[in-house]
């Protein structure tokens, strides 16, 4: 494990908002720690003449380079000033934005940052260059060698991970698996011991009314119920699952849990969006490193207008130090 203290930004999609927001929170003085970014100077500079930030930023080879004082990038040379297009979908910009991930991915690896805090990319983009590209999550987890990896969205009200996340509904349902869940169970509970002291989390059913005892589905009955008990015989405190419909209400209203294990992308999603839209940070869980992000996409309507909210990438950088100092 590095003794590095310095934190990996990658700048996303130079189209999206992902620069002027890493540009304004840097300009405010609401980036605490010690960080660089991994991106395109040139790209940084259009954004910084544009919306008249007035950063100072230099150009530096790796993240040993970090003075305070100035905002150091780690130029890859992919986009120039005149080949960024805010708010347009550009091919060259969604290859750039996955090379930033690579790059800092690489990074952290090796114990030259701490942590890495992702800025969004645009999928339709990165696939042009990249058919495959499903996710920055996929992407990571393929780099570090690992494939039980999950979703962990966390604001100040609620905590939410997935037992599938990018695939569609029919896919999700097929996914919910006692081996699969029981990973998850494993991961989220990793994770909270690591945010919280004596954490109770809940899992929710994949029916309605957590399939009402089969009638309405069997899947609590032969694979999430079961999942639950092998855990609890681990020692983990989950318990559950719980009809989907009131599992959040016990969350957050009743403070009954701190987290909620999700069979699928929407259910944990939808109610978190609603409590912290802004807010909301991504954490992936079960890589060797630690990587955030920011809960929302590129943006491209509000690209380059200056009026992007900064809570998320602020949220993700303070998930991002509490993760490396436990």
């Amino acid at each position: 494990m590095t003794d590095s203290k310095i934190f990996g930004i990658t700048m996303g999609d130079s189209s999206g908002v992902g620069p002027e927001i890493l540009l304004a929170a840097y300009t405010r003085g609401e980036i605490h720690w010690p960080a660089v970014a991994y991106g395109d100077l040139e790209a940084f500079e259009r954004y910084n003449h544009l919306l008249d930030y007035g950063a100072d930023l230099r150009r530096i080879a790796s993240a040993s380079e970090y003075r305070p004082g100035w905002l150091g990038v780690i130029d890859h040379g992919l986009m120039r000033a005149d080949t960024v297009t805010p708010g347009i979908l550009n091919a060259q910009s969604g290859h750039a934005a996955r090379e930033y991930v690579i790059s800092a991915t690489r990074a952290a690896q090796s114990g030259h940052i701490a942590a890495m805090v992702t800025l969004p990319m645009n999928k339709e983009a990165t696939r042009l260059s990249d058919p495959g590209f499903t996710g920055h999550t996929e992407l990571i987890g393929e780099l570090c060698g690992v494939k039980d990896v999950t979703i962990m969205l966390a604001s100040e009200q609620l905590i939410v991970t997935h037992v599938s996340t990018h695939v569609s509904l029919r896919n999700a349902i097929l996914a919910a698996k006692k081996d699969r869940i029981c990973t998850i169970l494993r991961l989220t509970t990793d994770a909270m011991r690591r945010l919280r002291t004596n954490p109770r989390i809940a899992v929710a059913g994949l029916n309605p009314h957590a399939g009402e005892n089969g009638l309405f589905g069997d899947e609590e009955i032969q694979e999430i119920r079961p999942a639950v008990e092998w855990a609890q015989q681990q020692g983990m405190p989950v318990d559950g699952p719980f009809p989907p419909d009131t599992v959040f209400y016990m969350a957050v209203r009743r403070k009954q849990f701190d987290a909620v294990v999700c069979m699928y992308h929407d259910q944990g999603h939808v109610p978190l969006k609603l409590l912290d839209f802004e807010g909301g940070v991504n954490i992936t869980l079960g890589l060797p490193i630690i990587r955030t992000s920011v809960d929302h996409g590129t943006a491209f309507d509000i690209a380059g207008k200056g009026v992007a909210s900064t809570v998320s990438l602020v949220r993700a950088l303070e998930y991002a130090a509490r993760l490396a100092a436990s």
